[in-house]
């Protein structure tokens, strides 16, 4: 069963994902402080998991999902070892 999403979304959709993404990368550049960039890299790990998903249920192609889900435990694990190496201050 195919749903039929108007053109009209899908286009406030990307341009919403867009400048997040932007917004997400100045702060990664931009950040005073190294939290600041890990931040900014959280918060652009969960765009593209956001991404994911999307392009999963458009495609219906559901494999995406867990492309998507391994995606975001690798990024949290990610994200836990940098905050850990940044308390160190190895």
């Amino acid at each position: 069963m195919r749903i039929h999403i108007p053109t009209a979304i899908w286009i406030i959709w990307f341009a919403t994902v867009s400048l997040a993404t932007v917004l997400a990368t100045l702060r990664g550049v931009l950040g005073p402080t190294n939290s600041d960039r890990l931040v900014a890299l959280d918060n652009w790990t969960t765009i593209t998991t956001g991404f994911w998903i999307i392009l999963a249920l458009f495609f219906f192609q559901f494999v995406l999902l867990s492309v998507a889900m391994v995606y975001a435990i690798l990024s949290f694990l990610g994200g836990l070892v940098i905050a850990r190496y940044l308390e160190r201050g190895l």
